[in-house]
């Protein structure tokens, strides 16, 4: 597992660390040429940023959890930061979901960007039942990736997690992600103009660093 890391100082660890998952196939220097540190520093916000670049070998063995557990989470939290999030982007968004699904004291925030939040087929299911609160996830196997995640969302408005979503109204997962935010507090939602691309990702990032959530 490949990771940038920019801190805001050199010599001393900033009051927050972001834990930015990038999606399908993005690089960590693509996240920081669409302008995401710099928004961060822009504002002055106290936080030290690291990206962290999935193998493609997580898709489907999900070691990448255990790596980003190992060699992230635990250490950032053994060095003392107030806050830890998770920022999860389209696929980084799931990842980031899957993560906590599993490790749920563990975090403090997620801040999720056009999360892809897998396929159709459980979100009708959920539609049908008529919302994440009447919807039960039922008995789950031990593979069921997605089945979890959302029962996992079932959970965030009533948990202490910090919950922060943002997508755009043209975003061609937008329809799952509706399913998403009316199980969350109207605060903890942004919805903008925009589809599944870098500028509206770049503005709900802002938006979200402009919210005072951090």
């Amino acid at each position: 597992m490949r990771k940038l890391f920019e801190p805001r100082r050199r010599l001393a660890i900033a009051r927050t660390h972001l834990i930015l998952l990038p999606g399908a196939y993005q690089s960590p220097e693509a996240v920081l040429q669409a302008d995401f540190l710099g928004a961060v520093r822009r504002r002055a916000i106290d936080a030290d940023l690291s990206v962290v670049d999935f193998e493609p070998e997580f898709l489907t063995d999900r070691s990448g959890l255990c790596a980003l557990r190992d060699e992230v989470v635990s250490p950032s939290r053994s060095r003392g930061y107030a806050g830890i999030w998770l920022v999860g982007i389209s696929l980084g968004g799931y990842h980031a979901l899957d993560y906590l699904s599993r490790y749920p004291n563990e975090i403090d925030g997620v801040c999720l960007v056009a999360p892809y939040l897998g396929n159709r087929m459980i979100a009708g299911e959920i539609a049908r039942a008529g919302g994440l609160a009447a919807w039960s996830p039922g008995e789950l196997a031990p593979d069921d990736d997605e089945r979890r995640i959302w029962r996992f969302i079932k959970t965030c408005a009533e948990s202490p997690l910090r919950v922060y979503l943002g997508f755009g109204r043209e975003d061609r997962f937008a329809e799952v992600q509706q399913i998403m935010a009316a199980a969350l507090p109207s605060s903890a939602c942004r919805i903008i103009a925009g589809g599944h691309d870098w500028n509206t990702w770049l503005a709900l990032w802002e938006t979200f660093l402009e919210s005072g959530t951090l």
